[in-house]
């Protein structure tokens, strides 16, 4: 038995487990402690393939173990949080954000068989795409109040299915040297966005506005995006 593959595997197992306990807190209205279970299925996603790499112990199982623990964590907990978020205003029809789900294992197949994605991601990445709607449903319900926003959230949903899968170019951080201006912006706009978010949680005294940015950032991301790829266009 190869000891050194059990451990990038078992630290993937621990990405799966952490998605899993968010999907059953999203089903009980816990938005706040899902969207924390999904900040460390992140965690456990980025040390997997770190620790395979370090360990040099990668393996055709390790991959595909990958992809089935991330879409569980960055595909059915985000959409199930999405759909229990949206269910009291909008009944059944919030099942269209369980769509999610589906793309999400969609983009999670494409990345596993397309060599273009080693240093950068062609569509946005499943993790960016679950940090974004677990910060956005923990703002308090009262936000969505009126139906017309619960379908701007179920539009909004859709375009994110479209993003993952789009052909359009996103950075990375794998490879600094090639996209320092890239990394650099998004860093120094995360930590202004961290800290306006945190200090309003701290004046309002509501949590929630910390975890929202999480979803500042990943909107920032988004649009750095956007403008860099405008920019190389010209």
């Amino acid at each position: 038995m190869n000891w050194k593959r059990i451990i990038p595997d078992a630290i993937t197992c621990c990405n799966l487990l952490c998605g899993s306990i968010a999907v059953y807190l999203a089903t009980q209205g816990a938005f706040n402690w899902a969207f924390v279970f999904i900040l460390g299925g992140a965690f456990f996603d980025f040390f997997d393939g770190m620790s395979a790499r370090l360990l040099k112990a990668p393996s055709p199982i390790g991959v595909q173990l990958d992809s089935l623990a991330d879409d569980i964590t960055f595909g059915l907990a985000p959409a199930m949080m999405l759909f229990c978020y949206l269910l009291p205003v909008l009944g059944w029809w919030a099942g269209l954000a369980l769509l999610m789900a589906a793309f999400s294992a969609l983009r999670l197949a494409k990345f596993n068989v397309d060599e273009r994605q080693h240093d950068s991601f062609i569509g946005l990445a499943t993790p960016a795409n679950a940090i974004f709607w677990g910060g956005l449903c923990c703002l308090p319900i009262s936000v969505i109040a009126y139906d017309w926003m619960g379908w701007c959230l179920i539009g909004l949903s859709l375009l994110s299915c479209y993003l993952m899968n789009a052909e359009m170019p996103f950075f990375g951080f794998k490879n600094v040297k090639q996209q320092r201006i890239e990394v650099l912006s998004f860093l120094i706009g995360c930590v202004i966005l961290i800290a306006f978010c945190v200090i309003k949680a701290i004046v309002n005294k509501h949590i929630e506005f910390a975890l929202f940015s999480g979803t500042a950032c990943i909107l920032w991301y988004v649009t750095l995006n956007i403008l860099f790829a405008l920019v190389r266009k010209e």
